[in-house]
């Protein structure tokens, strides 16, 4: 017996209802595969903090490791020389998004592949260095947040002679390699010829340079150290505020890590929170989301942090206007 004309039309009804149904059904059982490419491996300290509070920003969105999110880590563990193989190697496993951490594994990732979409945390200055086209419309397959640290390099440096108001020569460390340390020094000198200080640079790619760049800086009667942010420095932390407490000199980074390890002050984005917000542009990008039209944010939380065991042993007072504004002071 042939079905009716209305018994036809509930069917194609039921299936017209079911059908999107279904599609979401198999959505929401896909199981994602993400590449986190940085320096730092995620189960060391400050490493661990950030991987996971960008983990903990995935969970909010619903996706979980184990579950619905298969994660490929991917870490050059101080060695940069070693970000092109490791980027080529989450294109070969097919990854749906690259997450790349700090400035020189995005631009390894963006070689690597112009297809997979970059999501990035904490990206320097990805305008000024030519990796997106603006802020507003990134244009290619890279999106995410950028830590502006140009912009706040001169910060640091006010901040330091803030805190160190007698000194008049002033060390700057850089990594010859990072793309986005011209425009900082730039933002140096400018500072400088405000302030009236006198700067030295000094540049530093691994550990064999460490101790060459602190000795140049005593033959030089620096006074102090701005550090830029690096992630090969920031992996180097506690080697770096050994260099420089054995001198006796001041330092001034941009990430509280730093400070954690020995150094004395550090003023910039909170890595954390950008992580975190980080985990929205993953979010997006796998429910169909563009990276090209995803415009890039900017932090919007900032930490001084003040390492005031640091400033006893180096015989330092920081004045009382400067630790009022610190977010934290370790003692």
């Amino acid at each position: 017996m042939r079905p009716t004309i209305p018994a036809l039309a509930i069917v194609l009804t039921l299936l017209i209802i079911a059908t999107p149904l279904l599609a979401s059904a198999q959505q929401a059982g896909k199981v994602y595969r993400l590449g986190f490419l940085g320096g730092a491996r995620s189960d060391t300290p400050g490493g661990e903090r950030l991987w996971e509070a960008l983990l903990e920003g995935l969970r909010e969105f619903g996706y979980v490791e184990g579950q619905n999110i298969v994660v490929e880590r991917r870490y050059a563990e101080g060695r940069e020389e070693r970000l092109p193989a490791l980027a080529a190697d989450l294109v070969t496993v097919k990854v749906d998004v690259i997450v790349a951490a700090a400035t020189q594994p995005v631009h390894a990732a963006r070689r690597a592949t112009t297809t997979i979409p970059i999501v990035m945390p904490n990206h320097s200055d990805p305008v000024g260095s030519g990796l997106v086209a603006s802020f507003a419309r990134p244009g290619g397959n890279v999106t995410g947040l950028s830590i502006i640290n140009p912009e706040l390099t001169g910060k640091r440096l006010e901040l330091l002679k803030q805190a160190l108001p007698t000194i008049t020569r002033v060390a700057v460390l850089s990594n010859p390699t990072h793309q986005v340390h011209p425009s900082m020094l730039n933002e140096v000198d400018v500072a400088a010829r405000v302030l009236g200080l006198q700067i030295r640079r000094l540049q530093a790619q691994g550990l064999s340079d460490y101790e060459r760049a602190f000795s140049a800086m005593t033959r030089e009667r620096a006074e102090a150290v701005l550090v830029l942010g690096d992630i090969t420095f920031w992996l180097h932390r506690a080697r770096i505020a050994e260099l420089a407490a054995n001198r006796r000199l001041p330092t001034m980074f941009s990430q509280r890590e730093h400070v954690e390890a020995g150094g004395l002050m550090s003023y910039g984005a909170d890595l954390a929170d950008n992580y975190r917000r980080s985990a929205s542009y993953v979010a997006k990008i796998l429910k169909g989301a563009n990276p090209a039209d995803l415009p890039i944010e900017q932090p919007i939380k900032f930490e001084l942090v003040i390492n005031l065991k640091t400033a006893k042993a180096l015989s330092l007072t920081i004045p009382s206007s400067v630790l009022a504004r610190a977010n934290q002071v370790l003692e």
